[in-house]
């Protein structure tokens, strides 16, 4: 019988807040998975965060660096091994998923599905030698989906942590299983996207990653604890529709590679600004002004998301904050990312930045976050100021919009 009351819930979840709930769900999980799984016993409960990133807007597709951080939002699983080599697991609103060990071949009628990162996770450990087995889990989540704090990719790193906890004795590194779950997505899943995610989730607490190498990124885990701090994280989902942007989000590598082209190379990693300046005309010419005015973001950014780690690994929250500032003014003004150009009369998260210029001091920060153009915007704000920030950005964007969060110290990890 797991002993719940033996959790440190205020530990991983950083606030008395967020901690008071737990008990609670982690229960009711519990209580699932035995509906679930009637007659077998709950072994083990893992958890991986979601994540925000905090610097390098657009930068890793460009092989550049970024700076993200784990959250107090997670997914959690309620598990047991099983004898044999079926893996089922029920998640909540995604029902049951069964999945044989000895069939983890890539299904091209599964891509999107939960199955998919499933089969993919568990292939991807398969293939680099580490111990598999059959095991029941129940999972449950509250990192939103679509809300830019990466659900799917907190789902693949809690996949797994349960095969490392399970089955090799914690003992996979969490910087494999975020290159796993980025295979997973890829792959099976069927969706291209970087590497950021992953990490973030599975190395947990801050990181700072550079991208120079795509195939062996550079990770450094940041040691900063931001609940010393005077700061809390806000995440506000500016309500806004993604439906018919996908130009949009394409343009911005396109564009970057457009620059990185004329200059002779295929990202923009090896450019710097006296290239950009030395060869402007032609740029300009055969780029057009907002892929020069996007290179330069991408130039200034990736070096900011170094020195934001640099500033934090430093204790020197005040030029952080300054850094993070200039990070969402390129991003409006240089990257463009803010609102599009198809319809200006909506301009969801260009009003979320105007008030939160207005209701922050000038020791707070706020910018836009992740792919842009309608999603959600983050800012460091002063926990004394927290309370009125976010009634401001709830009564424009709907109760519940904005949330007061926390960046927590663990990636994914055997909880009980």
């Amino acid at each position: 019988m797991l002993d719940l009351s033996s959790i440190n819930f205020k530990d991983i979840y950083c606030t008395d807040e967020a901690s008071a709930i737990q008990p609670e769900r982690y229960a009711g999980a519990v209580s699932k998975f035995n509906n679930a799984f009637p007659g077998t016993e709950p072994a083990a409960i893992f958890s991986a965060p979601g994540r925000t990133e905090v610097g390098g807007n657009h930068t890793d597709h460009q092989h550049g660096e970024v700076l993200a951080a784990s959250i107090n939002k997670d997914a959690i699983a309620v598990t047991s091994p099983r004898n044999d080599l079926k893996v089922n697991i029920l998640a909540e609103d995604f029902g049951m998923t069964e999945i044989s060990l000895d069939d983890l071949a890539l299904r091209e009628d599964e891509k999107g599905s939960t199955a998919a990162l499933i089969r993919g996770v568990l292939a991807g450990l398969k293939d680099k030698g580490y111990e598999l087995g059959g095991f029941d889990a129940y999972i449950t989540s509250d990192v939103l989906i679509g809300a830019g704090l990466s659900s799917s990719a907190a789902f693949e790193t809690l996949i797994g942590t349960i095969v490392s906890g399970l089955f090799n004795n914690m003992s996979i590194d969490p910087v494999i299983i975020a290159m796993i779950g980025q295979y997973a997505e890829n792959t099976y899943f069927g969706k291209p996207c970087g590497l950021m995610d992953q990490m973030a989730c599975s190395v947990g607490n801050l990181v700072h990653i550079d991208f120079n190498d795509p195939a062996n990124p550079v990770v450094e885990k940041v040691d900063f604890d931001f609940s010393k701090t005077d700061y809390v994280l806000c995440i506000t989902d500016t309500k806004g529709s993604h439906a018919d942007l996908t130009d949009e989000y394409a343009a911005v590598p396109e564009e970057m590679k457009k620059i990185a082209s004329l200059l002779g190379y295929d990202v923009l990693r090896p450019v710097d600004f006296e290239d950009i300046l030395d060869n402007i005309g032609e740029l300009r010419e055969k780029a057009g002004d907002r892929a020069v005015l996007r290179a330069i973001h991408f130039v200034n950014e990736t070096d900011r998301a170094g020195q934001e780690a640099e500033a934090l690994n430093g204790s020197d929250i005040k030029e952080f904050i300054k850094l993070v500032k200039a990070s969402g003014d390129s991003s409006f003004k240089y990257l463009q990312n803010v609102y599009t150009n198809k319809d200006v009369t909506v301009q969801n998260v260009s009003l979320a930045l105007a008030i939160s210029d207005t209701v922050l001091g000038d020791d707070e920060a706020s910018r836009v976050h992740g792919g842009g153009f309608a999603g959600t915007v983050q800012a460091f704000v002063k926990k004394q100021n927290a309370a009125r920030y976010q009634k401001y950005m709830d009564k424009v964007f709907g109760d519940g919009a904005c949330e007061i969060l926390a960046i927590r110290k663990y990636g994914g990890i055997r909880v009980i």
